[in-house]
């Protein structure tokens, strides 16, 4: 059986060390749903890095295959939806793990750090999940790496806001507008009086947490016995390029999460459209 599993990197690549972390622990959990692994796609931007992570894996006796993409590109998006589609059928896990950080000592205005982090790290992941999900085969598993900062940043903003974000009735179109509500009023400077925290990085990750509960009620309600389960998780503070070397967990140790849910094995029903961290569900 061929088997198409993508680990995607995104656009920024001096992020690619937690991308690396995920695909380097796979193979450290024994589960039955193992052999998933062995035949799979890397997918980054960069031509150059991703076959040196192809040639580092092989070297440890995996088989990966590389796919260049760059989820900031909707032409690129595309081309590789076409690829998975035509060579394996469609997908079996897909883990979105794109993402960008301005440090905090950046003095880039917030209106820019606002509309670029927004770009990569909710719009750009969401035409990701709009092209890929249709392709994603019966029992097959998606994840999306946000952060508990996505929960902490929820508790920051408004009433109204947070009445919105965990509503269930919330729709996709309805988050979207929400999260360029809030690019358009860091231009103006008026973002804090509509009700958001100062934290671009951490609205992304509200958004992109929402993003997967809306996600995964649309698949219970349009393919209910396909068996496919969706999840938002955080991996925790690690020590990549992106959260510095003071972090407490090893990449091997943030893998952890991402990789079980990649894993739940068949027939699991849950988690199913919940934020995760440290393997299990938290409030939302």
């Amino acid at each position: 059986m061929h088997t198409s599993n993508i680990f995607n990197s995104g656009h920024v690549m001096k992020y690619l060390t937690v991308w690396h972390c995920l695909l380097y622990s796979a193979h450290l959990f024994k589960v039955s749903a193992l052999d998933l692994f062995l035949k799979r796609s890397l997918c980054s931007c960069c031509r150059g890095r991703g076959q040196a992570a192809v040639e580092s894996l092989a070297s440890e006796g995996l088989k990966p295959m590389f796919h260049q993409l760059d989820i900031n590109d909707l032409n690129s998006i595309t081309a590789a939806a076409a690829y998975f589609k035509e060579k394996y059928g469609g997908v079996d896990v897909l883990v979105n793990n794109a993402a960008i950080a301005f440090k905090v000592a950046d003095t880039t205005p917030f209106a820019v750090q606002a509309e670029v982090t927004l770009k990569t790290n909710f719009f750009a992941t969401r035409d990701m999940l709009t092209h890929f999900l249709p392709l994603i085969k019966a029992g097959g598993r998606v994840v999306n790496v946000s952060s508990f900062v996505s929960s902490r940043t929820l508790n920051q903003c408004s009433p109204a806001l947070q009445q919105r974000f965990r509503s269930e009735d919330i729709t996709e179109d309805e988050l979207v507008g929400l999260m360029q509500q809030f690019v358009d009023k860091t231009k103006t400077g008026e973002h804090k009086q509509a009700g958001w925290p100062e934290t671009a990085y951490g609205v992304s990750k509200t958004g992109l947490t929402t993003l997967s509960m809306i996600l995964a009620r649309r698949l219970s309600k349009e393919r209910p016995s396909d068996g496919i389960l969706l999840n938002a998780c955080c991996p925790g503070w690690v020590r990549t390029d992106m959260a510095g070397p003071k972090a407490p967990k090893s990449p091997e140790e943030g893998a952890v999460t991402p990789v079980y849910l990649a894993l739940l094995p068949p027939g699991a029903t849950e988690p199913h459209g919940r934020f995760v961290s440290e393997k299990e569900v938290q409030q939302w």
